[in-house]
């Protein structure tokens, strides 16, 4: 007997019976958007509960203190102060960039070098500097006429004022890194023909440079200021001696009092996810219909470039403030038995960094490190070009690209400190228990990171315009072919860049790693705190200069692998 066969399943073709590729990219798209929620939503959601359990106790303590109007208004004047200098400074200096003469391009890369060096390194560095008694550029300047005879100051660095500056320099190079990638994608052709209807070179850069850097500005900006009113390092280090607090050290006083108190923690980073959140939807509003800016024009195309020596010395001059003083500074104190304002040839020993070295802990801090650290970047890198993708291109998934930018803009808008508390509190509990391992790091690691490997991959997305991928499809090529042969290449130097970044950043973190590590899981980070906690300030200032040589490490690794362009396309 003869099995009969559907009829229904004569004439079919297996691409009736297929899902279509608009629906594959939304299913693929939702589903990464998914897993990101978890790790970036789902220990925010947990905080807040605890927040507003019991009546939301957590606010009651947090808002219902004494001082705390005195708190937000330092956070604020922290962030935007802060976001003033960077600007600036960071426009200044890609400016100063762009106009650099011929056999001079290196210097580009020197606004980017300050990263290189910790964050807790370099305001460590300025306090052995401009500490108001034994700070060693105080010292100098109590020689002079107007400050002799004085046994403290003239600069005491513990202050709100000083905190603003030195957070503004550290910011700066963040500005330079996006408004630096936008400069380097105008045209020539536009300057020129300034040039040639009689503008000079401050009237080329307010009537032409400007208006063409407004998404970089825009992101940029936009990221200064949620660092700014993120910032730890500097508010946690510098003022605790006056009693500055801001809402980040506060939350971090929070959950490491005893007992901790997680729902006052999670209250007082609530203004800050809302101003993240806010933040995200301005920078859109703002930016309106983003090719505009697109001034790549494919064969013809010529980077600015100029002849100004202003240029060459303004570079130096920044490289000297930012990055060579505050390294003189580690120097000096690492080569010294104890911190003290009088020096002499005869204390100067390496004794410093032989302890160093023969301690183990110290060794194995920085495996974890640079394992961690790579781990989350090879995650982050393709997560972060898919996202990028959704964003500039995914005109058909409006929806889904308006999540991603909320979930993957978070991180900047939430202290580092806080997502630690999230993932401690997530990840000590069933189905996943990850404390104390290098799994959770590189979790928070990844979600660290997210901001900046979506932002430098979309940036490069925006600048390069859709007149590849349009080009590439008219010619019958797949959305895969297209990403692989062309959108690839031509992006490799912004992907390294961001690789390079994500390695420096990640290998300087020690706010969140601080919650999630324990004590036999440490990075270079929590090491050097727990030895600033200490009072060990030469063995600080050692290992600060350590982590900076295990950084440009990785950095040099990049060069080789992507070229020159890595570190001056950063």
């Amino acid at each position: 007997m003869t099995a009969t066969v559907p009829t229904a399943g004569i004439g079919s073709s297996p691409r009736s019976l297929a899902i279509p590729a608009q629906w594959r990219a939304r299913i693929g798209y939702g589903i990464l958007l998914a897993i990101l929620a978890y790790l970036v939503v789902l220990p925010m959601v947990r905080l807040q509960a605890l927040a507003f359990e019991d009546g939301a106790q957590g606010y009651r303590n947090e808002y219902g203190r004494f001082d705390i109007a005195e708190t937000i208004w330092t956070t604020v004047a922290l962030a935007v102060g802060s976001l003033v200098i960077a600007m600036v400074l960071g426009t200044l200096l890609a400016f100063a960039a762009s106009r650099l003469p011929a056999g001079m391009g290196f210097l580009k890369m020197i606004p980017i070098l300050p990263i290189v060096m910790p964050a807790v390194a370099n305001i460590v560095g300025w306090a052995f500097l401009l500490s108001p008694g034994p700070g060693y550029l105080n010292v100098l300047l109590r020689k002079l006429p107007w400050w002799s005879g004085s046994d403290s100051g003239p600069i005491d660095v513990y202050t709100v004022p000083w905190i603003i500056i030195l957070t503004g320099f550290g910011l700066t190079s963040f500005v330079y890194l996006f408004v630096s990638a936008g400069m380097q994608n105008i045209s020539a052709e536009h300057l020129e023909a300034a040039q040639t209807s009689g503008s000079s070179t401050v009237g080329v850069f307010f009537r032409i440079v400007l208006p063409l850097l407004r998404p970089s500005l825009i992101y940029g900006g936009g990221i200064a200021f949620l660092l700014g009113l993120g910032q730890f390092t500097g508010p946690l280090l510098l003022g605790q001696n006056n009693g500055v607090n801001v809402l980040t050290t506060d939350m971090y006083r929070r959950v490491s009092e005893s007992p901790a108190d997680f729902a006052a923690a999670a209250a007082a980073g609530s203004p800050l996810v809302i101003l993240g959140i806010a933040i995200v939807l301005v920078q859109k509003l703002l930016l309106g219909n983003q090719s505009r800016f697109v001034t790549h024009g494919g064969k013809a195309f010529s980077p600015t470039g100029g002849r100004a020596r202003w240029a060459s010395a303004t570079l130096v001059v920044y490289a000297l403030v930012a990055l060579v003083i505050p390294m003189v500074g580690l120097v000096i104190v690492s080569l010294t038995p104890y911190w003290s304002g009088s020096l002499s040839w005869g204390l100067f020993t390496l004794d410093n960094f032989r302890e160093l070295f023969a301690n183990a802990s110290v060794t194995e801090s920085i495996v974890t490190s640079v394992l961690t650290s790579l781990g989350a970047v090879a995650i982050c890198i393709p997560i972060g070009y898919a996202m990028a993708n959704l964003l500039v291109r995914g005109r058909q998934h409006k929806v889904l690209g308006l999540v991603g930018d909320l979930i993957t803009a978070l991180p900047l808008g939430i202290p580092a400190v806080i997502f630690g508390v999230g993932f401690l509190l997530t990840y000590t509990e069933p189905p996943l228990i990850l404390y104390g391992t290098r799994t959770v790091i590189v979790l928070v690691y990844v979600v660290l990171m997210l901001p900046f490997a979506v932002r430098m991959q979309m940036t490069a997305m925006l600048s390069l315009g859709n007149t590849y991928t349009e080009a590439s499809a008219t010619s019958g090529a797949s959305p895969l072919v297209t990403n692989l042969r062309i959108m690839l290449p031509l992006m490799r130097p912004a992907i390294l860049s961001a690789v390079a970044l994500m390695f420096i950043l990640l290998t300087h973190e020690f706010a969140a790693s601080l919650l999630v590590r324990a004590s036999t899981t440490q990075v270079m980070g929590t090491l050097l705190y727990d030895m600033w906690q200490n009072g060990s300030y030469p063995q600080v200032a050692a290992m600060a200069l350590l982590m900076t040589a295990v950084t440009a490490g990785g950095v040099g690794a990049a060069m080789v692998v992507g070229g020159r362009n890595v570190l001056s396309n950063l």
